[in-house]
C-alpha cells in the first residue's frame, strides 16, 4: 500500500510540474495573440467612431428638415461632434498603444488584473461590460437605430382557470375555481403601426400555455371511445388535476397614450406608467395532456400520472384581452375551441389573472 501511496505522490508532482510548464507557454502564447488583437482593434476603433459620427450627423439633418433648429445651431452642432469623435479616437488608440507596450515589456507571463479581463473576454481589456477599450467584441456597440418601431419583451401570466359548458351556467362549473389555474409564459414583438404615432401598437409572438382543472367531489376523466366523462374514483382522491399544455401564437392589437424620449441621435417612445387596453386572440396546437391522481391504496401513496390524450382538441384558437398600466395587467382568454373533441356537449376553457410584460 506505501509503494502505491509513493507511486501516485510522484506522478501527481509531475504532472503539476507539467501542467506549471504549460501554463508558462499558453501565456506566451495568449501574450503574442493578444498582442496581434491588440493591433487590429486599432484600426477598428477609427471606423467605429466615424460610424458613430454618421449616425449623429444624420440625426441632425433630420431635426433640421423638420424646422427644430436652424442652420447655424445644425453646422455647431455638427462641429461639435466631429470634435468630440476625433478625441475619442484620439485617446482609445493611446489606450490600444499602452496596452500593447505593457504586454511586449513582460512578454514571460506578467499578468495584471487587465490581462486577467483580457483573458476572460478573449480580447477584452479595461471594462466589465465586455468592451474592448470601448470597442465591444460582439457587435453590439454600434450607432443607436433613430427610430425604433419594434421591441420585444417577455410574457408571464397565471390565474383561475375552468371552463364554460354548453347548456350550464359558470357556477354549475364540474371543476374547482380556486384549484383550478393557468400559467402562460412566453416572448412578444410590439410594432408601432403608424409611422408618426404610437397610439397603436401590434403585438405578436409565442407563448406557452397551461391549463389546469381540477374536478370536484372525488371526480376523475374518463375516455369512452370517442367521449372523455368525469367518473366517480373507486378510492378517495387526495388530488385530481388535468394538465393541457398548448403552444400559441398570440396577437393583439394595444391602444393607449405614450412618452415620447428624444436624443440628439435618436427617439423612443416609452409606455411606462402609461394606461393601455390590448385586444386579439391567439392560435395553435397542443403538445401534452396530463392527468395527475394521488391517493391511497392499501395504506401505500400512490401517485399516477397518466399521459394519454384524454380527446383533448389538437388545433387550439381563442380572444383574449387586457387592461394593463405599465407593466402589470388584468388578463381574460376564452378558447373557442372546445377542450374535448365529438363531445356531446362542449366545454370552453376560460382563464382570468394577471400579466406582466416585461421589459
Amino acid at each position: 500500500m506505501q509503494t502505491i501511496t509513493k507511486y501516485l505522490t510522484l506522478m501527481a508532482l509531475c504532472l503539476s510540474v507539467q501542467l506549471i510548464n504549460a501554463q508558462d507557454t499558453i501565456q506566451k502564447i495568449n501574450n503574442k495573440e493578444k498582442i496581434k488583437t491588440l493591433k487590429t482593434i486599432k484600426e477598428k476603433i477609427t471606423k467605429e467612431e466615424k460610424d458613430f459620427l454618421k449616425a449623429e450627423v444624420e440625426a441632425i439633418n433630420r431635426r433640421l428638415e423638420k424646422a427644430e433648429m436652424t442652420n447655424t445651431e445644425a453646422e455647431a452642432l455638427k462641429k461639435e461632434a466631429a470634435k468630440k469623435r476625433a478625441m475619442n479616437i484620439e485617446n482609445r488608440i493611446a489606450i490600444v498603444n499602452n496596452k500593447i507596450a505593457l504586454l511586449e515589456r513582460n512578454e514571460e507571463g506578467y499578468k495584471t488584473h487587465d490581462n486577467e479581463e483580457l483573458s476572460k473576454a478573449g480580447i477584452s481589456i479595461g471594462g466589465s461590460d465586455g468592451s474592448f477599450v470601448g470597442v465591444n467584441i460582439n457587435g453590439k456597440n454600434k450607432p443607436k437605430k433613430y427610430d425604433r418601431r419594434t421591441s420585444s419583451d417577455m410574457v408571464l401570466a397565471f390565474g383561475l382557470n375552468n371552463a364554460i359548458i354548453e347548456g350550464e351556467k359558470l357556477d354549475d362549473s364540474p371543476y374547482k375555481f380556486g384549484g383550478s389555474r393557468f400559467f402562460e409564459i412566453g416572448w412578444a414583438w410590439k410594432t408601432r403601426v403608424f409611422k408618426e404615432s404610437n397610439f397603436v401598437r401590434f403585438k405578436y409572438g409565442y407563448s406557452f400555455q397551461i391549463n389546469g382543472l381540477k374536478p370536484k367531489d372525488n371526480m376523475y376523466f374518463v375516455k369512452q371511445g370517442n367521449q372523455t366523462v368525469l367518473e366517480e374514483f373507486p378510492q378517495d382522491l387526495k388530488k385530481s388535476k388535468l394538465s393541457i399544455t398548448n403552444l400559441v401564437f398570440p396577437m393583439h392589437l394595444e391602444f393607449g397614450p405614450s412618452r415620447r424620449i428624444n436624443n440628439d441621435t435618436y427617439f423612443r417612445y416609452s409606455t411606462d406608467n402609461k394606461f393601455k387596453i390590448g385586444l386579439g386572440g391567439y392560435a395553435g396546437f397542443n403538445i401534452g395532456t396530463r392527468q395527475k391522481l394521488k391517493y391511497e391504496l392499501d395504506g401505500e401513496r400512490i401517485k399516477d400520472k397518466q399521459k394519454r390524450g384524454l380527446n383533448t382538441t389538437d388545433l387550439v384558437y381563442g380572444l383574449s384581452g387586457y387592461v394593463a398600466f405599465g407593466d402589470t395587467a388584468l388578463y381574460v382568454k376564452y378558447d373557442l375551441s372546445p377542450i374535448f373533441k365529438d363531445q356531446q356537449f362542449d366545454q370552453n376553457n376560460i382563464s382570468i389573472g394577471v400579466r406582466f410584460d416585461m421589459d
